[in-house]
């Protein structure tokens, strides 16, 4: 039986939050431990212990190999946070064990590699909480393990390296960790000292979030056979939430192209999966970053401040020449084929804000009234507006050619900027070569619209709380795209369902919209097949169930 965890007013939800500490549900501990415990003698480790839960299932399965034994199984642990160890001393000795828990900093303590196995839930905190002394000594002992780590590294990739250091030759290494592992660019060297390091590696992964309040997935990594490394390949093994543990299958195998690189077309079909490769091969399909470059939009510290609707600029009586025209902040609009005047005048009149405040030196006696105004109500003190030589004018860039939505419930999508709007850093800009620019304007947010790269989307992008999908200017470098050439060669065909496309889209039928576009780029170029489209198609909607069921069962 689990001990009531009594509230103590020196470890509250929110101090919790802070330090990273998500406790974990019963079923999680007692799966890992019952992999990773395989003789009664095991010597174990939680080198985050909290309060204690895996080293209360791994008691339990420690009683359970010898039930015969006469004295209490030892556990070790280590915890930050002295309340917590009290706790989870307690609760150990409850459970008919003994632990024996260091109160210290895990990254001060020294590796010893003696354990049998070492499992645990590392503590969660990004990259932005997680700086200073503790952040030096995460990746100094990362270092030890052979990693180095990046500045944008969360606390959890350098605890699960220096935690693999603990254990002896063949030991096994059980933990939580954020479904960030699979796709984020600073866990590559993570992924790459697993499959080096071990000689089998499996990954549990949910359907639903089983953290809500830590608002992350999270996936399970069962390591085996330390230091016998390199894994020929990962198993990956799925279940609906954590009760549905005890009913796992035996998984499939999966074998990554670079142990380094993302790992999240483990979650595809090896035969979904073939026909980009070889539309790839065959000159195709290519990089977004082939039509040109991806990045960010404007900060402007205060959106509410300086960016302007058409009534709003009215009632300040701002002159043109110091606004210019704006995509407005967020991206609902940009779910269409084009960003035209008309839509943008549309918005304006709906109240959107379609200008950016951008005063000229000097300004106006109406702009002067109104920067005065954001000084006496603290718009300057914002840290953006703070570190500008004039804190009013907000950093430029061009206008794109076009604008990728960033953050999206479906797909991202491709808008042709043909407003010539600025954006903010609430949608991505992507800028074409000179060579691809004409092209690129008129179709390729069109021939975006098909299931090869609808697919790609969600390997290369990473799951977002509520169900979203994120994709970020370095993954959409490497998003795959209908080729410059396969465009170029089925321009008419495109031009001619352009317009039945847009109209869908208006209508909210963006898969519709798809199988028009596949049709002309998949069926009648590519040759795929049916049943090939069929499977992509599958696969993609696997993504995005496993995407909006995690949501749902986190709100």
């Amino acid at each position: 039986m689990t001990a009531v965890r009594q509230p103590h007013p020196d470890d509250t939800p929110s101090l919790r939050k802070e330090r990273g500490a998500f406790f974990t549900p019963y079923d999680i501990t007692r799966f890992v431990a019952e992999w990773a415990i395989r003789a009664s003698d095991d010597l174990v480790m939680e080198p985050s212990a909290g309060d204690a839960a895996f080293l209360v299932a791994a008691v339990a399965r420690l009683r359970e190999l010898a039930p015969d034994r006469t004295t209490r199984p030892t556990v070790d642990g280590v915890e930050i946070h002295a309340h917590s160890a009290r706790v989870g001393r307690q609760r150990v000795s409850e459970a008919g064990g003994e632990a024996q828990i260091r109160i210290s900093d895990f990254f001060e303590i020294e590796p010893e590699p003696v354990y049998d196995t070492v499992i645990g839930n590392p503590p969660y905190i990004r990259y932005q909480d997680f700086s200073g002394e503790s952040r030096a000594r995460s990746r100094e002992a990362a270092l030890r393990g052979g990693v180095s780590l990046t500045g944008l590294a969360s606390s959890w990739a350098a605890f699960t390296i220096h935690s693999a250091l603990f254990l002896k030759e063949g030991g096994r290494l059980g933990m939580v960790l954020p479904a960030e592992l699979l796709s984020v660019n600073y866990a590559a060297p993570v992924r790459r000292f697993l499959f080096n390091r071990f000689r089998n590696v499996q990954l549990v992964l949910f359907d639903e979030q089983v953290f809500p309040e830590a608002e992350a997935d999270v996936v399970l990594v069962l390591a085996e056979g330390y230091l016998e490394g390199p894994a020929p390949h990962a198993v990956i093994r799925q279940a609906k939430n954590a009760a549905d543990l005890a009913s796992l299958d035996a998984g499939q195998t999966w074998t990554p192209i670079d142990p380094a690189g993302k790992w999240t077309s483990s979650l595809v079909d090896p035969k979904a999966t073939a026909p980009l490769q070889k539309l790839l091969q065959r000159g195709l399909f290519t990089k977004l970053e082939t039509w040109g470059d991806t990045t960010l939009g404007m900060v402007t510290g205060n959106n509410k401040f300086f960016t302007l609707s058409p009534q709003r600029v009215r009632e300040l009586g701002l002159r043109r020449k110091e606004l210019l025209r704006l995509s407005p902040p967020g991206s609902a609009h940009l779910r269409g084929l084009s960003l035209s005047n008309e839509l943008l005048t549309k918005l304006g009149r709906s109240g959107s804000a379609t200008y950016l405040f951008y005063p000229g030196d000097p300004p106006s006696p109406e702009a002067t009234a109104y920067i005065e105004d954001g000084h006496r109500t603290g718009v300057d003190t914002a840290y953006k507006c703070r570190v500008r030589k004039t804190w009013y004018q907000v950093p430029l860039v061009p206008p794109a050619d076009v604008l990728l939505t960033c953050m999206n419930a479906d797909t991202p999508r491709l808008t042709a900027n043909d407003a010539g709007a600025r954006h903010l850093n609430s949608v991505h800009g992507v800028y074409f070569e000179d060579e691809y620019r004409e092209l690129g304007r008129e179709l390729l947010p069109l021939a975006s619209l098909n299931s090869v790269t609808l697919l790609h989307a969600e390997m290369v992008g990473r799951a977002y709380g509520g169900g979203i999908l994120k994709i970020e200017p370095k993954e959409a470098d490497v998003w795959a795209m209908p080729s410059p050439a396969l465009v170029l060669a089925r321009a008419d065909s495109l031009r001619r369902v352009k317009q039945k496309v847009a109209d869908l889209l208006s209508d909210g039928q963006l898969l519709s919209a798809v199988e028009l576009v596949d049709r002309v780029l998949l069926v009648d170029c590519a040759e795929l097949s049916a049943k090939q489209i069929s499977l992509i198609r599958q696969a993609r909607a696997e993504f995005c169930q496993r995407r909006t069921a995690r949501g749902a069962s986190g709100r």
